[in-house]
């Protein structure tokens, strides 16, 4: 059975009703999800805030904001979801819009990445739950943030992370999950450019059938943008934020894949999805 994601994510606390769900997996999700977070204006506020120092390139006010949020008493789990993530899809929205200037890109960027350096490091780190999770993103810097921040989340939740980033090739992510035989490949915050990558990959997984236990799930970029591309491509699995990733992982495992290889498709549908990602 395959399962895609979009619109709707089960919560982490809901998995166990559907049976089957590993209990520290679940835990995990629940220790990233709830714990203490924002006043809902109050987060609006400081997101603003933040975008604004971090594309000045301010990096005492941007320390100052995320300060305010400390002393509020929020956690680093919620820091990381509720101000850096939403930051960071503005900054990327703005900038793939002709809206941000390559110099405002690069400083709030690398900037925006340090923080989130020091803030996993505050991160309450469950013990293990005896899950892999081999993860790459795509090739730019914002992409690169995204997934070490889903990457942190999901060491937080207790799985086995090995993060490799970007600008990998298709084979060499291959080679990586047959010796490896993670029990999830995470291909986070991936652009349109990666896509023959990621179909590759996928498809020769699914003929070679080297780890049929590996369930690949992706999140963020253009599958945020392009709705059923993922299902289309064959993926098991898709969140929107490194949050429902957190989730999605903890759901219960199905023991067949029925992912669909792109040579089956309809040349009309691949139109279609090429439409959507252009």
């Amino acid at each position: 059975m395959r399962l895609v994601v979009g619109r709707r994510i089960v919560p982490a606390r809901d998995c166990r009703l559907l049976g089957g769900v590993d209990a520290d997996a679940a835990r995990g999700a629940e220790h990233v999800g709830e714990s203490k977070g924002f006043n809902p204006m109050s987060q609006q506020l400081l997101v603003e805030r933040l975008f604004e120092s971090l594309i000045a390139g301010d990096r005492a006010q941007s320390r100052k904001v995320v300060g305010e949020a400390i002393q509020q008493g929020v956690h680093a789990q919620r820091i990381l979801m509720d101000l850096f993530w939403p930051t960071h899809e503005m900054i990327e929205k703005l900038f793939r819009q002709d809206q941000l200037t390559v110099v405002s890109y690069n400083m709030s960027t690398r900037l925006l990445r340090m923080m989130v350096d020091q803030m996993a490091a505050q991160l309450t780190i469950l013990p293990t739950n005896g899950k892999t999770v081999f993860a790459c993103c795509g090739n730019t810097e914002g992409e690169e943030l995204a997934g070490q921040m889903a990457s942190d989340l999901l060491e937080a939740a207790g799985y086995e992370v090995c993060y490799a980033g970007g600008k990998l090739p298709a084979d060499e992510i291959l080679n990586q999950v047959q010796e490896r035989r993670p029990d999830f490949l995470v291909l986070f915050a991936s652009s349109a450019s990666d896509l023959p990558g990621i179909r590759t990959i996928v498809d020769t997984l699914r003929s070679i059938n080297a780890t049929p236990h590996t369930k690949i799930a992706v999140g963020g970029g253009v599958f945020n943008r392009a709705e059923g591309l993922a299902e289309e491509i064959g993926i098991d699995l898709v969140g929107k934020t490194p949050l429902e990733l957190v989730e999605l992982l903890a759901m219960p495992e199905f023991e067949q894949h029925e992912a669909t290889p792109l040579a089956t498709i309809a040349p009309a549908a691949k139109k279609r999805a090429a439409r959507k990602v252009a």
